[in-house]
């Protein structure tokens, strides 16, 4: 038996909805992805740059693009070398996901509580201004060289700038959305996660991809200065054999590392959360 119209009707109701949903989706994955292009073009002057510095000063000082490229494709086939590459991430990454945790959740409350904000600052303040090696050589003597002194560097050098993010998101808001979203019978929870959360983004998602790459730098150099394996420790075997090629082939993988997983987690989080600021943006073009 054929179904009835209103059967039909009702089918083809609920499908386009989902298929304009789709649409959009895919165009801010193909927007997202062509804004690559800035990107590629930047790294293509930092290689430049880098072979004009290796004609100007040799291989003993600097080696090559191509030949460190080489030698990059040589570790990417050496199974210890994964193995190595995979301990710095997860190092970095589970630090990260610390940082970003403790420092949204601390800086969204104390952006709603401006008194605790005036106190923290210049705690905050004290913290930045500890170096990153002072604390990898505390969190030595501490943990000795285990992941708990990565992590604890990590958490500790990129937690304030978080901090500050989220706090100063929270605090910048546009309390006429919160009104309104009140008006219309919005209670405190949905006005934070559709109002207060999503317009903290300007501030939260810089300082979460400045606290990526601080995660980064600290996990190769807490495993540098404490022997801890990792990248960190293959520098320092390169260090030892003065192998240029070979130092610059890992610092190579470890941005490269940094620059996938802003581009895979990050990045497009943030394009997701922030699709309600391009609503009046024609094809993407700012007015």
């Amino acid at each position: 038996m054929p179904p009835c119209p209103s059967a039909r009707k009702i089918g083809t109701m609920m499908i386009q909805p989902f298929l304009i949903s789709l649409a959009a989706r895919l165009g801010r994955i193909g927007a997202f992805l062509w804004s690559g292009w800035a990107g590629l073009a930047a790294l293509a002057l930092l290689f430049a740059a880098w072979q004009a510095g290796h004609e100007a000063y040799g291989p003993f000082i600097l080696s090559a693009p191509l030949d460190t490229m080489g030698t990059v494709g040589a570790l990417a086939v050496d199974p210890a070398a994964w193995e190595i590459a995979a301990l710095t991430l997860q190092r970095a990454l589970s630090g990260f996901f610390l940082v970003a945790a403790a420092g949204t959740a601390l800086g969204v409350a104390a952006g709603y509580f401006p008194a605790i904000l005036r106190l923290v600052t210049p705690l905050v303040t004290v913290l930045l201004g500890v170096p990153p090696i002072a604390w990898i050589v505390l969190a030595m003597i501490w943990f000795g060289g285990s992941d708990a002194t990565v992590r604890t560097v990590i958490l500790i050098s990129a937690l304030p700038v978080v901090f500050m993010g989220a706090a100063r998101g929270i605090t910048t808001r546009d309390r006429r959305l919160d009104r309104l979203a009140e008006a219309f019978g919005a209670g405190p929870l949905r006005r934070f996660l559709t109002m207060g959360l999503r317009q903290t983004t300007t501030t939260l998602f810089p300082a979460l991809a400045l606290a990526l790459g601080t995660a980064f730098k600290v996990a190769v150099m807490a495993e540098l200065l404490a022997n801890a394996g990792g990248i960190g420790g293959a520098l320092a075997d390169a260090r030892i054999n003065l192998d240029i090629e070979l130092a610059l082939a890992w610092v190579l993988i470890a941005v490269t590392l940094l620059i996938a997983v802003e581009y895979t987690l990050v990045q497009p989080v943030k394009a997701e959360i922030d699709r309600w600021r391009h609503a009046a943006r024609p094809w993407g073009v700012k007015r």
